[in-house]
């Protein structure tokens, strides 16, 4: 596949390449991100020794592996028997090191860490024996990878042991923006696709590289989401039962929550999602929580002028919703299942909401669109409820900006020109007025619209949206 995008993450890589002292890289990305490829296409002519951990694979089983990995790296180093243990295991790797060549900066791949080092496996020990002893004096650069990103910031980056304080450069691959989605596709499955077609594709299975490489050209976005999510051969039919329990330990936790959080849109506190789906409210919740937020699946966002303890968590992965909306329940459906689906009002619901969540996951495109791309601003939202006396309101997506603005969105997907009509520009009205008169900010109010087509001028809208933006400002 061409390589795109990751500008920084390669330049991050490269520094550490041509720095002349030791280097330790973590890098952390949740499963079918690109980790391995990021790491291979930078470094290939680097790697000297790789080692990729096994799925609950028992120590003896991993030294093995280990054994395996250090004999095809040498032609002439031969290992008469496996490692009683990881810290023998490093001493072997150290003493093939001391002989391999020396012509370019050797590179040392430990790829899915988290099932390398198992429970009392010994496996962090014998790192931090091969850093601190050998590596960290010589002009090498240890690269350590995993998909579980909680696990690797808190037993790696955050360690507390011997390899405390020891990362030198931290990367951590997130899912392709739609930018790079569009990229991506063109380039490797020569996807000729617009956006509004990339945008329905991206709702359905985000920014994720291993699942986008499966779009074929020539076919729509719906018919690539069938082939993809509903055939009995489609690469996403059967991924979200192996999607968190490949990435998290006791993921049963992980998966209430993920489950309890797609049945309401806009998020739930944390005691609403405890009581909710039935969970204990203890340490277990509270890591699990950290695990989906670390690695992406899930955010948090802070009601307007509320405290941290008035958080609300929301389901955020673009697979996760749309498999709960639409495919647990159809995927037994036969043919043309999502032909059928995406012509119900359902899918015009869901619609809404999935451009709603890519919005916010492209606040920097947005601000850049609004020429306040260095302004400093924080994303919140805002609820009121109605009572007998005062009507309520409730705004999904505000900017509160450090220059005195705040921009109050509202965001359409809609399949031509959106059009405000004189009931819904008194609604927008109202929602100003409640948000003003509730709130008594002294800031100013920029009522921005985020359509998929532009907005289409009339008497309504004059004088009433400050800014309008539209799906292309998305792809900048």
């Amino acid at each position: 596949m061409k390589f795109i995008g990751r500008e920084e993450e390669k330049k991050l890589l490269k520094k550490a390449l041509q720095s002349n002292q030791a280097e330790m890289v973590s890098v952390i990305g949740r499963r079918r991100i690109g980790k391995t490829f990021l790491v291979k296409n930078v470094c290939k002519e680097h790697i000297v020794f790789e080692l990729t951990g096994t799925k609950n694979a028992p120590l003896a089983e991993q030294l093995q592996n280990f054994t395996y990995a250090l004999q095809l790296s040498s032609k002439d180093f031969i290992i008469p028997k496996p490692p009683a243990n990881w810290m023998e295991a490093f001493f072997m790797l150290i003493n093939y090191l001391k002989k391999s060549p020396k012509e370019i900066k050797p590179v040392v791949f430990l790829d899915e860490l988290p099932w390398l080092a198992t429970h009392k496996s010994g496996f962090l020990r014998g790192l931090s024996f091969f850093w601190n002893s050998w590596a960290v004096n010589e002009n090498i650069v240890l690269i350590i990878c995993g998909s579980a990103a909680s696990w690797m910031i808190q037993k790696v980056v955050n360690h507390t042991g011997g390899l405390h304080n020891r990362i030198t450069q931290r990367i951590h691959l997130k899912p392709f923006t739609l930018s790079e989605t569009e990229r991506f596709l063109r380039a490797n499955n020569n996807v000729k696709l617009n956006r509004f077609h990339i945008l329905q594709l991206y709702m359905a299975m985000g920014g994720i590289p291993h699942y986008l490489k499966e779009v074929e050209a020539g076919k729509s976005a719906t018919q690539n989401i069938e082939n993809i999510c509903f055939s009995e051969i489609g690469l996403l039919r059967d991924e979200f039962s192996n999607l968190y329990p490949a990435l998290f330990d006791h993921s049963d936790n992980h998966m209430a929550i993920v489950r309890t959080l797609a049945k309401k849109r806009k998020g739930m506190t944390r005691n609403e999602l405890i009581n909710i789906a039935k969970l204990p409210n203890g340490g277990s919740v509270t890591k699990a929580l950290n695990e989906l937020h670390q690695s992406g699946f899930i955010d948090i966002f802070y009601p307007f002028g509320k405290k941290k303890n008035n958080r609300l968590y929301r389901l955020m992965d673009e697979y996760s919703i749309f498999y709960l909306q639409f495919m647990e329940k159809n995927i037994r459906e036969g043919s043309d299942t999502w032909h059928h689906l995406s012509q119900t009002s359902e899918y015009k619901i869901w619609c809404g909401f999935a451009f709603e969540n890519i919005c916010l996951k492209h606040v920097s495109q947005i601000k850049k669109a609004l020429s306040i791309g260095g302004v400093y601003s924080i994303s919140s939202t805002f609820a009121k409820k109605g009572t007998k006396t005062e009507q309520g309101t409730q705004i999904d997506f505000l900017l509160d900006r450090n220059d005195q603005i705040i921009n109050i969105f509202e965001v359409k997907y809609y399949n031509k020109p959106f059009t405000i009509t004189k009931a819904y520009a008194e609604i927008l009205k109202n929602k100003l007025h409640i948000f003003e008169e509730f709130t008594k900010t002294r800031k100013q109010l920029f009522l921005t619209l985020i359509t998929t087509f532009g907005l289409k001028q009339n008497e309504h809208s004059i004088g009433l949206v400050d800014q309008e933006l539209a799906l292309d400002d998305l792809f900048d």
